[in-house]
């Protein structure tokens, strides 16, 4: 009887056919089930049929927006959303990470990059005990207690600064917009206020940060928003 855990399954959604096999022998080398196609109504099919762990979705399909299928997407589902596309617009990455993907990378692509990117959609989506404790580099939360360290020294946060941070740790490695940062934690009537972020981000890092002038944690998505890295 084999025992051995099911391959993980990815879903590519794109119509160039160069990229279709660029993405199929690059994952499946690395351990993925791969499926594709290259309509978005046909993709949606799939997503429902197959149940795949993370989709990688292309903007540009020649029967619907790619916005369409993920916002279709997620009326049912929850699976990892990862757009590719040539697109490199701040307005488009703003506007797919708000309607529900997890991250946005611009063709052409590094692969290694790409895997990473996976990588951390994947690690993201499993599911997290309560007493689960975060931990990256020389930085510790421990998000049922409460408590955060640095290099083991605990670090008090103002209530603001905590919830910003477990708002980061809950959605490691994927880009949080503003508008999603503002919204969670100041309500829908600050998603104008930017400026709440960047004073807010700046302590996190002074507090957080061995270099807060040059932040390996916090890491800012210039014109979209901001996101927490998971170092070894």
């Amino acid at each position: 009887m084999n025992n051995s855990p099911a391959l993980p399954i990815a879903l590519v959604i794109d119509d160039e056919p160069q990229i279709q096999r660029l993405l199929r022998v690059t994952l499946e080398a690395n351990g993925y089930r791969v499926f594709d196609t290259s309509t978005g109504s046909d993709g949606i099919a799939q997503a429902a049929q197959r149940r795949p762990d993370v989709v990688l979705l292309d903007l540009g399909l020649p029967d619907l927006e790619g916005l369409e299928v993920l916002k279709r997407l997620r009326e049912w589902s929850r699976v990892p959303v990862i757009i590719l596309s040539v697109r490199d617009r701040e307005d488009d990455k703003v506007a797919a990470l708000d309607a529900g993907a997890d991250d946005y990378v611009t063709k052409p692509f590094n692969s290694a990059e790409l895997l990473a990117r996976l990588r951390a959609v994947l690690r993201h989506a499993q599911p997290q005990g309560a007493d689960a404790i975060f931990r990256s580099g020389g930085l510790e939360v421990d998000l049922s207690a409460r408590v955060v360290r640095k290099r083991g020294q605990e670090i008090k946060l103002t209530p603001i600064e905590y919830s910003l941070l477990r708002l980061f740790v809950t959605h490691v490695g994927k880009v949080l917009t503003h508008r999603q940062l503002l919204t969670e934690i100041w309500g829908p009537k600050a998603v104008e206020q930017t400026h709440y972020l960047r004073v807010h981000i700046a302590h996190l890092r002074e507090k957080l940060e061995a270099n807060p002038a040059q932040p390996e944690h916090f890491i800012t998505e210039p014109g979209v928003g901001y996101r927490l890295i998971e170092k070894t």
